[in-house]
């Protein structure tokens, strides 16, 4: 039996990792948009305009989802060749 090439490996830690940050942004938006939403409007406080749970969920939710991945990718993905290797022929 063949041995798994060892850029599977990083591509699918990289890909459990992607799946996890999305996971995270959607708990984030849906936590901020129906925990702080689900509540009257005549309640509602409003930061530049905008709904408090829109502001949360939607601009802060961005924002931080893009810190995230780009801290992400610059210090955990790492370059992988797409070039199979001489030796392994």
């Amino acid at each position: 039996m063949k041995e798994t090439d060892w850029r599977f490996k990083i591509a699918n830690r990289e890909a459990l990792i992607g799946l996890g940050l999305a996971i995270f942004n959607f708990i984030w938006w849906f936590g901020f948009a129906y925990g702080m939403g689900s509540r009257p409007v005549e309640e509602y406080t409003y930061i530049f305009g905008l709904p408090d749970w829109f502001f949360y969920s939607c601009v802060v939710g961005f924002l931080l989802i893009v810190v995230l991945v780009i801290v992400i990718v610059k210090f955990f993905f790492v370059e992988v060749p797409f070039e199979e290797e001489e030796n392994e022929r």
